[in-house]
């Protein structure tokens, strides 16, 4: 079935819920939560929803404070479309009296903390009916949980997938608006799957999901954590509350039981401090883990390796994807499934018949009619030059990358990206990532300025303003037999963000494009 578009923010529910009342929900909150008017426990609650253009009737409306607004100026339209309630603060309550919006009041200092208990109890706590499999990680989230995903179908399972691509419920996906859902509509995408028949889900968890509540009340069975590295630090300010944001994965209240590559800093930090069972994983012979990769062999577009315990244990698998970041991942996965409970022989053959992943080091075009053209969502400065190290190893000509950087998002790793690129390419050519509200010029000039600044005398730094350009300039400089062309950045997207609108923009049907029209 083709993804199609979520709704905003309104997810996907089950079919039916039975809910349930104000004054149950009062009750589990345990004194985090107080009802006004007190008399309105008797109202039935079937749904949650922090979007007031998602609501259905018997809704609760969870009315949050926002940087530019506060959800309560937008109650009045919410009731009018079948709102039963409104989850608020003290703010939001004397704005919804100001407006006359006369609906029962679910009362929080700190609402968005309490959502995700609420949305639990209201769909029915589905979260302790499936198994559920949690990955964090700077990087390398999307690609380990769909090899889990294919591993888990190939041994028979109904699955569910939940991360940046997009959403599976069963053999249903649907196009995912942010790597992971809001509270309401997580739980209620649980529900759906536990209504579907769904047994395992495996569910990308980003450090704002972590930060902002997002999946609170829905423990994992086994967390993953990849690795760690610069991103996001326009949202947590600095690498330690960054950090500590992600270690939240390795606690009780999150997860029953973790997996850690301990190959830097801070996932070695993460590993120590964590407060559940943690397996450690490394890509090192001598780091002294309980699971180390051995023995990698790169063939046919992948990687075979060995993953070996310190029991004795050793497993012949297969990477579907090239690099040893792919390694990680697909080592990452396979312990995650032993320590669900599936079988060596379960895993081994699922990995070994394991697809690709959209956008993820995706080969585009015919190789032997042209360059080795690939697609990576590569947006930070150590997984450009993982992609480019790994692409090296390839090039019989010219290494040739076409990248920008996103605007709105960290600003201080835009010279890092350039840096990164120059250093290991041949030609480096700079475009617009997705500006969102940005100046673009600024932002290229960011990169251009790390770019410039490492790149050795042999290597050519251009920029290409307009992306649709660049990515042809690309396929051009790597016309020769043997060259190499990376178009990072974007991966999967179906839209470039400019300006606050969203256009059509597929790096890969863009990248094909520019292909056939160097070789004709």
């Amino acid at each position: 079935m083709s993804a199609a578009a979520v709704p905003s923010s309104a997810g996907l529910r089950p079919s039916v819920t039975s809910g349930c009342t104000l004054g149950e929900l009062v009750d589990a909150a345990s004194g985090a939560l107080a009802l006004d008017p007190a008399g309105a426990g008797g109202t039935r609650v079937t749904g949650v929803t922090l979007d007031s253009r998602a609501i259905r009737p018997g809704d609760l409306y969870a009315a949050l404070p926002g940087s530019r607004a506060h959800g309560a100026q937008f109650a009045a339209a919410a009731r009018d479309l079948g709102a039963v309630a409104v989850l608020t603060d003290a703010a939001g309550r004397d704005q919804l009296r100001e407006a006359d919006v006369e609906l029962p009041v679910l009362l929080a200092d700190d609402p968005r903390a309490v959502l995700g208990s609420v949305a639990a109890d209201v769909f029915g706590r589905p979260a302790a009916d499936l198994a559920l499999l949690g990955v964090t990680g700077t990087n390398g989230k999307t690609t380990t949980t769909f090899l889990m995903d294919a591993v888990l179908r190939a041994g028979g399972f109904t699955t569910g997938l939940i991360g940046t691509v997009e959403t599976r419920v069963g053999e249903e996906r649907l196009r995912s608006v942010r790597t992971t859902p809001e509270a309401p509509d997580l739980h209620a995408l649980l529900a759906a799957m536990r209504e579907r028949g769904v047994q395992v889900c495996s569910m990308e968890v980003s450090s704002q999901a972590l930060a902002q509540h997002r999946v609170d009340a829905a423990v994992v069975d086994v967390a993953g954590f990849s690795n760690f590295s610069r991103d996001h630090l326009e949202l947590h300010g600095d690498m330690a509350t960054y950090l500590a944001a992600k270690e939240l994965l390795l606690t009780p209240e999150h997860s029953r039981r973790a997996v850690v590559v301990v190959d830097d800093d801070g996932t070695r930090t993460a590993a120590s401090r964590a407060s559940v069972p943690v397996t450690t994983l490394s890509g090192r012979a001598d780091a002294g883990t309980d699971w180390v990769v051995t023995g990698r062999e790169p063939r046919d577009g992948g990687t075979d390796f060995q993953l070996c315990a310190a029991d004795g244990r050793r497993l012949d698998l297969r990477c579907p994807l090239p690099g040893e970041f792919n390694v990680m991942n697909a080592a990452l996965a396979a312990v995650m499934l032993l320590e669900h409970g599936l079988t060596e022989q379960q895993v081994a053959h699922g990995l070994r018949h394991a697809g690709g992943v959209p956008g993820r080091m995706e080969v585009v075009g015919d190789p032997t009619a042209g360059p080795l053209a690939v697609v990576d969502y590569a947006h930070t400065p150590d997984a450009v030059a993982a992609a480019l190290q790994t692409l090296r190893s390839s090039v019989a000509g010219r290494l040739v990358v076409v990248l920008g950087a996103g605007g709105d998002r960290d600003p201080d790793k835009r010279p890092l990206m350039g840096a990164a690129a120059a250093r290991a390419a041949d030609v480096v050519v700079i475009t617009d990532d997705n500006p969102r509200s940005e100046d673009p010029a600024a932002i290229r000039a960011a990169v251009l300025a790390g770019a410039r600044e490492a790149a050795a005398p042999h290597v050519e730094v251009l920029e290409v303003a307009d992306r649709r350009q660049a990515i042809g300039e690309g396929a051009r400089r790597a016309g020769r037999p043997g060259d190499v062309l990376l178009v990072a950045g974007k991966g999967h997207e179906p839209g470039q963000e400019i300006a606050g609108v969203v256009h059509p923009f597929d790096d890969r049907e863009e990248l094909a494009a520019a292909l056939a029209e160097v070789q004709s």
